[in-house]
């Protein structure tokens, strides 16, 4: 165990602590403001505050966690060594930068409390984030500061025992459409039809007839696929499905289908489920009840899982319907236009509510990276992919974090926008796994 020595224990300084040293370091930690209880401590320890008390591992506090609530701050971006980092911390400071405190802001979603510009569906953009205008956002800067601070810890307490963490893969599939053109109503499989006509998108038509009179496999029904994936990789798979009623951009099959509650039941058996929310939850407590309800009627099993359906959330209004609604995890994190690390890091981590100044038993799972960003965003073929997604694989496995990826089952259909696609999940998966 690690005693902290700093002249104010608040929520904030007991959040980030844990967070950096406990759930990235795996080193216990314990906290006193009593100098004389740190000074008969025996055990590795260090000083976070803003002055040294003689010549210990001391780190210079930013003022930022003894503050409350949400104030516009003024940072610097400097590099320390090659990385990215801010809030200097001094001469005397063992490192050169209050780790805790910048990674507290960045963790927190700080930014995201902030006047910004939200983009066409009402989210906070990657443009306006502090990583992506400093270059960082590719970066799991919170771990690699955690790991250079370990170094530091390393040389000053020699002969302690340290652990070390294991990278791990967790592949996440979002069901926005479980099939493309099977067990839709009457009205939406005709004006279908209606409308590929009235465009001449005559391939959308041949398509839709050979699947609806069951000459061909629906191209969006590769469960199967993925699911033996799933188990010749031996890879945690956790599918979110959709179950929201139509509307302009919630267009699965309705949860009322007796194939699509099948397949969902079948899921369950191999695999974990969450609930994916439809458009309109963000700002309506009493849908996205109504829809996990519907999900765990089908489940029969209590959803602890989500992910908000076009990453549609606002901090911390979101986070803390979910949190009511007894969710335990949230799988959100992560932006639609942008691969990398909204939270810049790859380490799972508990919701901190800046309103309510507390740790939340919400845990957030930051995903690195979405077929979609890939494909409709970035603009870039299956092969440039595979690189992004092997950069991005090798930033969280040299430090031993949590790489999550986010796909649709649609994106294994080599159908329309995702011709030429069809293998790279499988191409991925070896990648993540190797």
């Amino acid at each position: 165990m690690i005693l902290v020595y700093t002249h104010k224990i608040t929520p904030r300084v007991r959040y980030i602590f844990k967070h950096i040293l406990t759930r990235i370091l795996l080193i216990p930690v314990s906290f006193t403001s009593k100098v004389e209880e740190f000074v008969a401590h025996n055990g590795p320890k260090l000083t976070y505050t803003k002055t040294p008390l003689g010549n210990e591992f001391f780190i210079k506090s930013n003022d930022l966690l003894f503050e409350q609530g949400v104030n516009d701050l003024d940072i610097n971006i400097q590099k320390w060594e090659e990385v990215p980092c801010f809030f200097v911390s001094g001469s005397k400071s063992v490192i050169p930068f209050d780790i805790f405190a910048a990674s507290f802001y960045l963790i927190s979603r700080y930014e995201e409390y902030l006047p910004h510009v939200k983009d066409i569906h009402g989210r906070y953009t990657a443009t306006e984030s502090l990583a992506f205008k400093n270059g960082f956002l590719e970066k799991p800067v919170v771990d690699i500061w955690a790991y250079k601070l370990l170094a530091k810890l390393k040389e000053k307490f020699p002969d302690y025992e340290y652990k070390n963490r294991s990278y791990e893969y967790i592949s996440t599939i979002d069901i926005d459409n479980a099939f493309a053109y099977k067990y839709k109503n009457f009205i939406r499989t005709f004006g279908g039809f209606i409308n590929d006509l009235f465009k001449l998108r005559l391939i959308n038509v041949w398509y839709r007839l050979t699947v609806t009179l069951n000459i061909k496999r629906d191209p969006f029904d590769n469960f199967q696929k993925i699911l033996n994936i799933k188990k010749a990789q031996n890879v945690r798979t956790i599918f979110f499905c959709s179950i929201g009623d139509y509307t302009t951009f919630d267009t699965n099959v309705s949860a009322s289908k007796n194939k699509y509650r099948l397949l969902i039941k079948d899921l369950v058996d191999y695999a974990s489920v969450g609930l994916h929310p439809s458009y309109f939850t963000m700002q309506n407590a009493l849908l996205l009840k109504k829809e996990k309800d519907r999900l765990e009627n089908i489940t029969n099993t209590p959803i602890i899982r989500s992910r908000q359906h076009y990453l549609r959330f606002n901090l911390p209004e979101t986070y803390q319907q979910l949190i009511d609604l007894e969710i335990a995890e949230d799988h959100s994190m992560g932006y639609a236009s942008n691969v990398g690390f909204r939270a810049s890091t790859c380490t799972p981590f508990y919701f901190y509510d800046l309103d309510f100044e507390i740790q939340t038993p919400l845990k957030v799972f930051p995903f690195a990276l979405m077929d979609t960003t890939l494909n409709d965003y970035l603009n870039i073929t299956p092969k440039q992919s595979l690189g992004k997604i092997r950069d991005l694989r090798n930033e969280v496995k040299a430090v031993n974090g949590t790489f999550i990826t986010l796909f649709h089952n649609e994106s294994l259909s080599n159908h329309l926008r995702w011709k030429g696609w069809k293998r790279l999940y499988e191409s991925m998966i070896k990648i993540a796994t190797s």
